[in-house]
């Protein structure tokens, strides 16, 4: 079964999605004029003006809503994000694809970013009013956009099986692993614990996910990037090493051209899509849940979360793992590659300390995972019963069987899966990125005539009006 998983992936990926990803992060970045370089400094100002001032500025005025505030739409994105990629899919990309899969992984970040932009956005132009929050994303302007009522269902039902499912399983077995690797707890122990406490949070909805998360992702974002920070600095005279060992490695003038460069790039593309999930359509999912005066702002603000996860957190593990020199030790693969790097530089805390983290990271991306499947399922259909069966399975099911399953198998069905879901995506967003084009525009008119908080109504879209529910 695995190596029937292992063809399908190299078929999908093989026959040229890698290739499309950097393309349409090229054509992204080109239609935006470069939106990720050019409006970082607006993408800090907005996140913060929305971490300090909750809900201000709202674009629906109805005080009986919940909101949530964009900065929690953020956390829980990057919560989803800022996962076991960053330390087990980071380690796998070296030990299979060698260093230089990091610097493909730094490539499809920094084009990726522009295709998160216009994905977001889309997602915030089309969404829709739900009894207690927003709800939208890929399905919603798949149907409302494209009316294309058939691939917007398959879209809900493949992020549905990808990240309420299949991701799931992923962040449970490294959690497992990690707490086996560094306190030699049972697995399948973990993994029932983990589910029972997945599941208190994933039945209190968006709001009660949102609120953890906000706490969740700063502390073990920011506790994990000082650790990395203290020992890239205390190994500075690694560094140019490092960086000549990763651009090397990547156009393959180490180990030769040919299939070798070929799984350097893949690994490192696959990887990196992984932990950022630029135009796989996951992030739109809790972007659209955001209230804000103008769609591009949540589009900014998700493109940040890319930058955050990748040359952040990503590049703190690679690092660590290169400087340790462990990453040619062919029994170290995935999180224990990660541990067995720390526990080198800063001794048998080490292990512990990527054993929390992991727990911190990869639970706070079960939950995120979870609330991509419900969105979908409230999507297809209505029914309480459905959804209650779907966080049974996402909260409790799937994660205790990712407690029991192999890594290679949980990461092949998460690979095959991120496959098909992205390739339905970007088919979407390619056709609609024509919106998100004009709505930039109007934003950075508004900007330049000195408006600081810039307002769009959907009359500014006379074209699609009637399609987009919200914006009045």
């Amino acid at each position: 079964m695995n190596e029937f998983i292992t063809l399908l992936n190299d078929t999908l990926w093989g026959a040229g999605l890698v290739g499309i990803l950097v393309v349409c992060g090229l054509w992204f970045t080109y239609k935006t004029k470069g939106v990720q370089f050019r409006m970082i400094g607006e993408m800090f100002r907005l996140l913060a003006d929305s971490a300090t001032s909750g809900t201000a500025n709202l674009s629906d005025k109805n005080t009986d809503h919940k909101h949530v505030s964009s900065f929690q739409a953020f956390a829980v994105s990057v919560a989803t994000r800022v996962g076991t990629g960053n330390l087990a899919g980071v380690a796998t990309a070296i030990a299979v694809g060698g260093p230089g899969a990091i610097f493909w992984m730094w490539t499809i970040a920094l084009l990726g970013s522009a295709t998160a932009f216009v994905e977001s956005t889309l997602g915030q132009l089309f969404k829709k009013r739900h009894k207690d929050s927003f709800i939208g994303g890929p399905a919603y302007y798949i149907l409302h956009g494209l009316h294309c009522k058939w691939m917007a269902y398959l879209f809900a039902i493949l992020i549905t099986l990808t990240f309420g499912l299949s991701y799931n399983s992923i962040q449970s077995n490294t959690i497992c692993h990690a707490m086996q690797e560094a306190f030699g707890w049972s697995p399948i122990i973990v993994g029932i614990i983990l589910a029972a406490i997945a599941l208190f949070i994933v039945f209190g909805g968006i709001h009660r996910i949102a609120n953890v998360s906000a706490i969740l992702v700063p502390i073990m974002a920011i506790g994990y990037f000082i650790l990395a920070v203290v020992i890239i600095l205390m190994n500075m005279e690694h560094i140019p090493h490092v960086l000549k060992v990763i651009v090397t490695n990547a156009f393959g003038l180490e180990q030769g051209l040919g299939g070798a460069l070929g799984a350097t790039i893949m690994n490192g593309v696959k990887r990196g899509l992984f932990s950022n999930e630029a135009g796989e359509g996951s992030a739109p999912n809790v972007a659209a849940t955001a209230t804000v005066t103008h769609p591009i702002k949540q589009g900014l603000i998700q493109a940040l979360g890319v930058f955050t996860d990748t040359l952040l957190v990503c590049s703190c593990t690679a690092f660590v793992i290169l400087i340790s020199g462990l990453y040619d030790v062919p029994e170290l693969n995935g999180i224990a590659l990660t541990q067995a790097a720390l526990g080198s530089e800063i001794g048998s805390f080490g292990p512990l300390f990527i054993a929390m983290a992991i727990f911190l990271f990869a639970f706070s991306s079960i939950i995120g995972n979870y609330y991509y499947g419900e969105a979908n399922i409230r999507f297809m259909t209505s029914s309480e019963a459905v959804l209650t069966i779907y966080r049974i399975f996402s909260g409790g099911v799937v994660v205790v069987f990712g407690a029991m399953a192999s890594l290679e198998i949980v990461w092949n069905l998460g690979d095959l899966f991120m496959a098909l879901l992205t390739i339905c995506n970007l088919v979407a967003i390619v056709t609609l990125g024509k919106y998100v084009f004009r709505l930039l525009d109007d934003y950075r008119t508004q900007k330049r005539r000195g408006i600081k908080e810039p307002l769009f109504h959907r009359s500014q879209l006379p074209d699609i009006e009637q399609d987009i529910e919200c914006w009045d």
